[in-house]
């Protein structure tokens, strides 16, 4: 018997980016202290719904949890992917929480995946799944994923507390590795697209929303087109909500997005449920204006991505063969600053980090460290 060497980590936080690298690198790891001083002490439920998923798409993984729940032990398995997955995503994070690192995982699997995901589809907190397929698929493109069955069907709708959303992701396998890139023009921005939705509340909602949005971007430029997405009846989920996601596509093909979604909170630690109707929502036309400034923020700080995607983006630079990558981005987001840590922890990538003061952006070059899908098929 060979003897298990783990890895030993503390604390809650960067947990799915852990499991994630873990299962990529085939580290085995032990992560202690996990909120020991909370009154909730341990693992979130959103938590134990990601180790969950981590089993059904591997093989042979091994989880094991004290009672508290404030020690995890987690050997990785093999990848293997798999048709006609389902999980719920439960209510406590939305259904973007877990696709992120799904969609990484999926394409080093033995087979192609394909998952229902059910769940909170948007919310204020976590990026929509309107965001995924405007803006994230975009980008894993640049890395070499073939765009062929990789897709994400939104069924229906769920907002928080209660949820009730369903969507399809379909993620390919790649054949052999990534591609490294060399990816540091931003360009200007040419056009900007986005969708509202809303569920169980008037579509009038959407058109104050776009109304609002259309208004701030139109003195800028002219090609400005937002869609709308209401949905009514079992598509709407079982909570009254609305939202908007937003992409502005530059001219060298770089995607920046921004979204929110308004809803009742959740209600995690109450039972009462009179409090509901004191709730004030944002109003549509805030709601719409606020975001369309957050999305000018993100262009104007510069960058080939949006801050939330700055992490999966060296992820996956990082998930490349041994080649030079190079990327710019703007102000490094703290989940960016973790994930350079922990990608420097578990596969020894460094990042050589220049900032460039001209545009006040930050250029990082890395090698990749080559990590090649050994669990696929061998036609």
């Amino acid at each position: 018997m060979v003897k298990t060497s783990y890895m030993r980590l503390k604390g809650s936080q960067q947990f799915r980016q852990r499991l994630l690298l873990s299962t990529l690198s085939a580290t085995p790891v032990i992560i202690e202290d996990i909120r020991p001083d909370d009154s909730w002490p341990g693992l979130r439920s959103h938590e134990i719904s990601f180790l969950r998923l981590l089993e059904k798409i591997t093989d042979d993984c091994v989880v094991e949890i004290n009672e508290t729940g404030t020690k995890l032990k987690y050997k990785p398995g093999v990848l293997m992917g798999g048709k006609h997955l389902m999980h719920d995503c439960g209510l406590s994070r939305s259904i973007g929480y877990f696709l992120e690192p799904l969609i990484v995982l999926g394409l080093f699997g033995k087979k192609p995946l394909m998952i229902r995901l059910k769940g909170i589809t948007n919310d204020s907190k976590d990026p929509s799944v309107d965001t995924f397929r405007s803006t994230t698929f975009h980008m894993l493109k640049r890395f070499g994923v073939p765009s062929e069955g990789l897709n994400l069907k939104i069924e229906s709708r769920g907002c928080p507390p209660q949820g009730g959303g369903e969507v399809v992701l379909s993620v390919p396998i790649i054949q052999n590795s990534l591609s490294a890139v060399t990816w540091i023009d931003e360009g200007m921005v040419k056009r900007i697209r986005g969708v509202t939705f809303s569920t169980r509340v008037s579509s009038q909602f959407e058109h104050s929303m776009r109304h609002a949005a259309r208004g701030i971007f139109n003195r800028l430029l002219p090609d400005v087109n937002i869609e709308t997405d209401h949905k009514s009846g079992p598509d709407a989920g079982s909570s009254p909500g609305y939202g908007i996601s937003l992409v502005a596509e530059t001219t060298s093909g770089c995607f920046i997005s921004a979204d929110t979604a308004v809803s009742y909170s959740r209600r995690e630690d109450t039972d009462d449920i009179q409090d509901e109707e004191q709730e004030e929502l944002t109003p549509p036309v805030d709601v719409g204006e606020q975001i369309a400034s957050v999305l000018l923020g993100e262009v104007e700080q510069g960058g080939v991505v949006d801050s939330t995607h700055q992490g999966l983006l060296f992820l996956l630079c990082a998930l490349c063969p041994q080649d030079v990558s190079k990327v710019r981005v703007g102000k490094l987001s703290p989940y960016a600053i973790e994930t350079l840590r922990h990608i420097r922890d578990f596969l020894g990538i460094k990042f050589v980090i220049m900032p460039d003061p001209t545009t006040e952006t930050v250029i990082l070059k890395c090698v990749g460290c080559g990590l090649k899908n050994l669990s696929r098929k061998l036609s």
